[in-house]
């Protein structure tokens, strides 16, 4: 036998380097089962029917980075084991395998020294003027491409760094901020029973003002709820930031009202100010995965019931203050707790970011941690090459897949279970000092009742969210919250009927507060969430997440109509209707 025919039969080392080499790599890769994108390598023809029984493999860096156009890819200190490793199995099945841990660096090392002593050639060459790099072989022919971007690497202490710098710096603070706008929406409730009816009331009085006020936020909240589709067009630190100064000045402006068309005109620039903040679980999803979505979204929409807690608590500061001032209670209410939206607006401009990349706390190590935590999160790209990932183009909105979801069941699923809770979400907070006085109690003391309710549901939509994201499902627990929260409006409903014959003033009846409160804070919470998990790319999320809002806020529309005067002080009507819309959603749920 010829020394050619010999070298050709010969096993050819599977990273440029020797056999010994080839062992130590295959030693350190996982297969991962698991993978749903499927990432492989595709495998050069053979050029002999001996050498099909032989593969290459590429080793190459992240080329979709948008952040490291400008790093070194020789050997510096920047790679830290960053290296993605793209193979396939001995048996030359295609499978894609990822190297993980403390093995990484030193891998990389052998595999660059066993490249550099095979064939006394360099182990690595560009590849068509990209900032990449392949192996070669002994006898200098390339290693073969892979379809997609390559897996890089990093530690699951990395990875860890990076979640809690977004959860302390960009989580909490959109909850202040959604805080500060369910404070400025529903503080109309206490300062109705603080004077302000008797003050804008005209002569003679009209009894449906009142109602008209609400309507009028929830008509433009519904009207501009295309607005959640702009997070992907306009940067959100840009975005975020004229939200919220136009918000917190049209909330203080609710202070110089002189009658109810004046505020009615209010609320409506009110809707529309904060019908764009609703895409904030949107925005979230650029940063965070999927199973760790719910808790994040609950963090956001917890300080719903908080800001509610917090307004009671500073109403009843507020009117005690302000029976002894020159400017009415109310007027003060409205100036206190809307002014602090302007100033938190100058904050939010530079500590909001657009996208991992831009977040001025992380490093660049954990920028790029940031973004490859997330490649799995979007399906892989089709016949297009990896550093096309990175075009313009892609970041945009895909207007196929936002139009797509009007003919996804699953999202008009969801929308229809946010529409029935929003009839109670939305009219409770709004009513309930109200519902508080018709039992009996004197307004300064509705204002203190009306806090622990949503105090009690700011900490269990915490720790509901969380066994959510544990257990990797929304629905028992939704379910389960839906028919807590119809039970306790079954009990508000029938508490002057003869099946309870309860006093208006019954402890009863409020503890029955409790547990609807809770609950449907709680579908709230994972309905987002929910909503947003079933769509799988961020055009579709986007859309669903619009289709979502725009029909859950007629439910609004409904709840703002179910507590007339007149009803007062049982309110049958509109407690058996949020008891039906509750059983509803548990009931589309489990279906």
């Amino acid at each position: 036998m010829s020394a050619a025919a010999r070298d050709q039969q010969r096993p050819r080392p599977a990273v440029g380097g020797t056999a010994a080499a080839a062992a130590t790599t295959t030693a350190f890769l996982e297969p991962r089962a698991d993978e749903s994108l499927a990432w492989q390598d595709q495998l050069d023809p053979p050029t002999s029917s001996s050498s099909a029984q032989t593969s290459e493999c590429r080793m190459t860096p992240d080329t979709d980075s948008e952040d490291d156009g400008e790093e070194d890819e020789s050997d510096s200190e920047e790679e830290e084991g960053d290296v993605a490793v793209g193979g396939v199995s001995p048996g030359g099945d295609g499978e894609s395998y990822e190297m993980e841990g403390r093995y990484s660096e030193k891998l990389l090392r052998k595999k660059k020294t066993a490249g550099r002593r095979a064939g006394g050639g360099a182990g690595y060459e560009a590849v068509d003027g990209e900032d990449s790099r392949r192996p070669r072989g002994r006898s200098g022919r390339r290693g073969s491409i892979s379809t997609t971007a390559s897996f890089q690497l990093y530690t699951p202490d990395e990875e860890r760094a990076v979640v809690r710098k977004f959860d302390r710096r960009l989580v909490v603070f959109v909850a202040v901020l959604y805080m500060l706008s369910f404070l400025d929406r529903s503080n109309i409730g206490n300062a109705r029973i603080a004077g302000m009816d008797d003050d804008l009331q005209s002569v003679p009085r009209r009894n449906g003002y009142y109602e008209w006020a609400l309507s009028a936020f929830y008509i433009a909240y519904i009207a501009f709820e295309w607005m959640s589709l702009l997070w992907k067009l306009i940067p959100a630190h840009i975005y975020i930031s004229v939200l919220v100064l136009s918000w917190g000045l049209i909330a203080s402006l609710q202070a110089v009202a002189v009658n109810y068309p004046m505020l009615i005109l209010l609320r409506t620039l009110l809707g529309i100010g904060e019908a764009g903040f609703t895409g904030i679980p949107f925005y979230l999803s650029f940063f965070f995965k999927r199973h760790e979505l719910a808790f994040r979204t609950a963090i956001f929409i917890s300080a719903a019931p908080l800001a509610t807690s917090f307004a009671s608590s500073l109403a009843w500061l507020i009117i005690k203050l302000g029976e002894t001032g020159p400017v009415a209670p109310w007027r003060l209410l409205f100036l206190i707790e809307g002014f602090p939206s302007v100033i938190i607006a100058i904050i939010a401009w530079n500590v909001i970011p657009d996208s991992p990349q831009t977040a001025r706390y992380l490093t660049k190590r954990e920028k790029k941690v940031a973004r490859l935590r997330l490649r799995r999160e979007k399906p892989p790209p089709s016949n297009r090459p990896a550093s096309s990932s990175t075009s313009p183009s892609s970041s945009g909105l895909k207007s196929r897949d936002v139009l797509a979801v009007l003919h996804d069941p699953v999202a008009w699923l969801t929308a229809l279970i946010f529409f029935l809770t929003n009839m109670a979400y939305s009219s409770l907070p709004v009513f309930l000092p109200t519902i508080l006085t018709a039992m009996g109690h004197t307004a300064l003391s509705a204002q203190a009742l009306a806090a622990p309710p949503y105090l009690a549901a700011f900490l269990i939509v915490l720790a509901t969210a969380h066994a959510s994201d544990s257990m990797r499902a929304r629905a028992p627990l939704l379910i389960a919250h839906a028919l807590a929260s119809a039970g306790g409006y079954a009990v508000l409903a029938l508490a002057g009927t003869r099946f309870l014959r309860l006093d208006p003033g019954s402890m009863w009846r409020y503890l029955a507060v409790y547990p609807a409160a809770i609950g449907f804070f709680n579908v709230v919470v994972l309905t987002i969430a929910w909503s947003i998990n079933n769509q799988r790319n961020e055009s579709r999320q986007g859309g669903g997440f619009a289709l979502m809002q725009v029909v859950g806020q007629c439910g609004p529309l409904v709840g703002t109509r179910l507590y007339p005067d007149g009803d007062a002080p049982y309110y049958v009507v509109g407690m058996g209707v949020c008891a039906v819309a509750m059983l509803g959603v548990a009931v589309l749920a489990g279906g």
